[in-house]
């Protein structure tokens, strides 16, 4: 949510950066319509009161002094009409208000390159090397069921599309990683461990922006509450602190969580049905940052850099790639995704994304902080994937195959499979 002040101050460059951000511009002049319609009713709301209490003031003389006050009792009784019926239209405005704030999104960095979509990100270095192979390397979705530990089939019997059962050491590597990361996290990079409820309410999503926009991409539990499965753990960790004021001395703060994730993907029709990449249902560990006003932007480079070190150790090579105005989230000021090298799809892949929100889902949230001695202000809020869970599998199996159609396991994560050093 942007603040009232600046849509008031600076309409026109709001308006801009909305147009980059390929939302409708029009949605600022509907609220500076609104804005200046609450803004006189307000003044004529404030001259109508003191109407009606010189009015209510001459009744009490009029009284005392024996007199007949029936006029002005007439009077205040029309002023009351007249400020029940202004209430309620700045009850309306007051609506309307807030629908438009809630429609518009972030406004971009002044570092974010501008464009219409992925087209206009920009590239900000590589890391590793793509491997070599003497044979012709294989997908991750033929690879997984040769190896026995990927069963589309039977996810998509038991479920759906888009659903998958892992076998064996293909689960057994799915909970390696997920240990590992929360290991990595908490040990060496100074987050607090969370474990959130996977089911959320609509104000959780409101304050992260998820609603009420982008509701369809949404799984809603049937019933009377408004229950959400967690698309995710952005979500409930965002969301821990609303309503509530901080000390800024204790900022930032790190937490991470690992969820399992659900998303409808209705605006992704037909897009990566095969494989890992784009499921209805995923494991992904979050880290979500909050920090205080002037220090987020070193904190996105901490946390796209804890994102980072999960792939190096996992000696996956990937880039960085900031993300233009038209291909960002609408919650983000600024966007760096980790794309990983998939020699299967001889392509790079999205596998995390971390975003700096500056203060928009916190005034969303309510989530403030102060200084001793200061006035509360909101809060910045990151978040970034450390990492999703199945597509670092699919980058391990794809980047790390052999040969023999093995698969050897990263050093770093062989603790966590138990000394296994290879799946075959």
């Amino acid at each position: 949510m942007l603040s009232r002040d600046l849509l008031r101050d600076a309409a026109d460059r709001v308006r801009d950066l909305v147009a980059s951000r390929g939302s409708d511009p029009d949605l600022v002049d509907r609220w500076s319509g609104l804005d200046a319609g609450r803004r006189a009713a307000l003044v004529e709301l404030e001259e109508l009161k003191q109407q009606r209490n010189e009015a209510s003031r001459k009744i009490g003389e009029i009284k005392r002094q024996g007199g007949d006050a029936n006029d002005e009792i007439n009077e205040v009784g029309r002023l009351k009409g007249r400020i029940g019926a202004l209430d309620e239209r700045l009850g309306s405005i007051d609506t309307e208000l807030a629908e438009v704030e809630l429609e518009l999104p972030n406004l971009p960095h002044d570092s974010v390159p501008v464009g219409p979509d992925e087209s206009a990100n920009r590239v900000e270095r590589l890391v590793g090397e793509p491997p070599t192979f003497d044979f012709e390397p294989q997908a991750h979705w033929d690879l997984g069921p040769e190896l026995g530990i990927l069963d589309f089939e039977r996810g998509a019997k038991l479920t759906g599309a888009r659903f998958t059962v892992y076998w064996g050491l293909g689960a057994r590597l799915e909970r390696a990683l997920i240990n590992f990361m929360l290991d990595l996290h908490t040990g060496e990079h100074g987050y607090r461990e969370v474990l959130p409820p996977f089911i959320v309410n609509a104000d959780s999503l409101t304050g992260t922006g998820q609603l009420p926009k982008f509701g369809e991409d949404l799984f809603r539990l049937e019933g009377d509450d408004p229950y959400y499965l967690v698309p995710t753990a952005e979500v409930p960790l965002t969301n821990l602190h609303r309503g509530e004021i901080l000390d800024e001395a204790d900022l930032p703060l790190r937490y991470a969580a690992y969820t399992p994730c659900f998303r409808a993907e209705a605006g992704s029709y037909g897009k990566d049905v095969r494989g890992l990449i784009r499921q209805h249902q995923f494991n992904k560990v979050e880290l979500v940052h909050f920090a205080a006003p002037g220090r987020s932007y070193e904190a996105l480079e901490e946390l796209t850099g804890h994102a980072e070190r999960v792939l190096q150790l996992l000696e996956l090579p990937y880039r960085v790639v900031t993300l233009s105005t038209g291909d960002m989230g609408v919650s983000a000021a600024k966007t760096y995704d980790l794309e990983v090298w998939l020699p299967g799809q001889n392509a790079y892949r999205e596998i995390s994304s971390c975003s700096n929100c500056e203060s928009y889902q916190a005034r969303r949230a309510g989530v403030r902080c102060r200084a001793e001695g200061g006035k509360p202000r909101h809060v910045h809020t990151l978040n970034g994937s450390g990492l999703a869970v199945g597509r670092t599998l699919v980058a391990i199996l794809e980047n790390h195959q052999q040969a023999d159609g093995s698969v050897s396991i990263p050093e770093a994560l062989r603790p966590h499979m138990g000394g296994i050093d290879r799946i075959s």
